[in-house]
């Protein structure tokens, strides 16, 4: 990406956000013109947006005038990515095959609306959303692995590159609206399964692309440790660094803004109502910060599981994005070593046994031997159970013993008849239970498998991929999340329908066909 390219993509965002700040917006929003407020905020406008405004202070002050006829001339509304079935294909793993051409698109350079230009193709996860995401490209990779298609994972790195190199952060997805805001740090496991394709005499274009995404990982670890440095006696945090009572740094998330999300808007203002003005802008922050951790939304954030309104994920220091950061530490040092910057590479060792160090002193219980988040607020761990516990299995910080006491309860209380089930808590959030998510299936299986419990493993894919097959017999498609404590139910909860398509359970299933094929051969 050139400077001229950034600059460009600057002044688009900020047109963009303009845009959200408007009067238009806010009207439409409110007005229920559209179910979803996703709907208009990806809207194409068909002018200049002055020339919108203007119409719109014209036109409203008519008799006549009527908002909706208004939207539809005036804008382009997107239409949702519909997948079905109609191909004679009759397994999965076939129509997974079928599907990455429908869900790739290509570079776009498309001014004067929430979607940003990319310079490479990509692939999106379908339904309503008509964008990259950066965690759920990462699953989306396994699969693309799986089927050859190693060329469009290294495109979606350098993507998530430049869009960090224009934004100051890789966002949570490629829409203005997205550009305060990241996502779990998985850019490294990405860069990981895209080194591993290089031939053995393609040497020299491999340290160049390491050497690029390098750059890129070291810039994603100053993202999100950026802060540290002015903590001090007084000052607990810092945007998504906090301060441990033992004076060592361990991260949240976090969004800069406090307004309604955009894409969420009549949602989010629905939700406040109930909530005081002077306390509405921290609510809205929590509201985004759970939107940065994926996890959006789940009981792992609330002060009461039943409400959201007392939503607090910044108060919270969590399992999983500690994990992946200690993950990024370790993975930047074997990369470090790899292009001989030997200080590097010791520095961030260093950095990775310290973070190590204070998952296991802070988000770990003796008592129920099990991993917590952490209220540094309240200074003790939340009481919430969920599969974000896999997560020091997967990046291998947890003890021989610890795993056993993890895999004991997978077994006894999270395994279900579909699979792993996200939390122990029955909520009206999409990420508790009844629902099961692929990645945590992913991150569980494969910390399973680092510490030997393949038994376990194998009856947790064999469980999540009969689940995914029932579904797609019943309804011709692959879902976004699945219901694994009656797996032939429909998944419920969170602020939209569940979603058809879809990138990371094609990603995972492909992943752990693969798995199970090497099992019984």
């Amino acid at each position: 990406m050139t400077m001229s390219d950034t600059n460009s993509g600057k002044q688009n965002l900020k047109q963009s956000l303009d845009f959200f700040d408007s009067r238009l917006f806010h009207d439409v929003q409110l007005a229920r013109i559209f179910a979803d407020s996703k709907t208009f905020a990806d809207a194409y406008p068909k002018l200049s947006l002055s020339d919108i405004y203007a119409a719109y202070e014209k036109a409203q002050a008519t008799e006549a005038f009527d908002l909706t006829t208004f939207i539809h001339q005036h804008f382009v509304i997107p239409d949702t990515i519909l997948l079905t079935n109609d191909t004679d294909k009759a397994s999965v793993k076939s129509y997974i095959e079928s599907l990455w051409p429908k869900l790739e698109k290509q570079p776009n350079n498309i001014a004067l609306c929430s979607l940003l230009p990319l310079s490479h193709p990509y692939v999106v996860p379908g339904g309503r959303f008509r964008e990259i995401y950066y965690w759920d490209s990462y699953f989306t990779s396994l699969g693309l692995n799986e089927s050859g298609r190693q060329d469009i994972i290294q495109s979606m790195i350098l993507n998530f590159i430049d869009l960090q190199d224009t934004l100051g952060c890789i966002p949570n997805g490629n829409r203005s609206y997205f550009n305060s805001r990241s996502q779990p740090p998985v850019l490294g496991l990405m860069v990981e399964i895209s080194l591993q394709n290089f031939e053995k005499n393609q040497t020299e274009a491999r340290n160049q692309f390491l050497k690029h995404c390098v750059q890129g990982l070291d810039k994603e670890y100053q993202f999100w440790m950026h802060g540290k440095e002015r903590l001090n006696a007084d000052t607990t945090a810092i945007k998504r660094v906090v301060k441990m009572p033992n004076g060592v740094c361990l991260n949240r998330y976090w969004d800069d803004s406090t307004q309604p999300r955009p894409e969420s808007y009549r949602e989010d203002i629905e939700a406040a109502e109930n909530i005081t003005a002077a306390n509405r802008a921290d609510f809205y922050r929590n509201i985004r910060a759970a939107c940065e951790s994926g996890w959006d939304f789940s009981s792992r954030w609330l002060a009461d599981q039943d409400d959201l309104s007392t939503i607090q994920t910044t108060h919270i220091v969590p399992i999983d994005l500690n994990c992946l950061l200690y993950k990024l530490e370790m993975l930047l040092s074997q990369f470090y070593a790899e292009l001989f910057e030997t200080d590097l590479s010791v520095k961030f060792a260093e950095y990775a046994q310290i973070r190590s160090d204070a998952i296991n002193q802070y988000l770990w219980d003796e008592q129920s031997c099990f991993y917590y988040d952490f209220d540094f607020i309240q200074g003790k761990k939340t009481p919430i159970q969920s599969l974000a516990a896999c997560l020091p299995l997967f990046s291998q910080i947890a003890s021989k013993q610890q795993a056993k006491h993890i895999a004991l309860k997978l077994k006894n209380s999270f395994l279900l008849e579909g699979g792993l089930v996200t939390t122990l808590n029955d909520s009206a959030q999409q990420w508790d239970a009844p629902n099961g998510w692929a990645p945590l299936q992913w991150f569980a299986v494969v910390g399973l498998m680092n510490y030997g419990f393949d038994k376990l493993s194998l009856k947790i894919m064999n469980r999540w991929m009969a689940t995914v097959e029932q579904q797609f017999i019943t309804d011709n498609n692959m879902m976004e999340k699945y219901n694994v404590q009656h797996s032939q139910h429909v998944a419920k909860g969170g602020e939209y329908e569940v979603q058809h398509g879809f990138g990371w359970t094609n990603g995972v299933a492909l992943a752990f066909y693969k798995l199970l094929e090497a099992h019984n051969s």
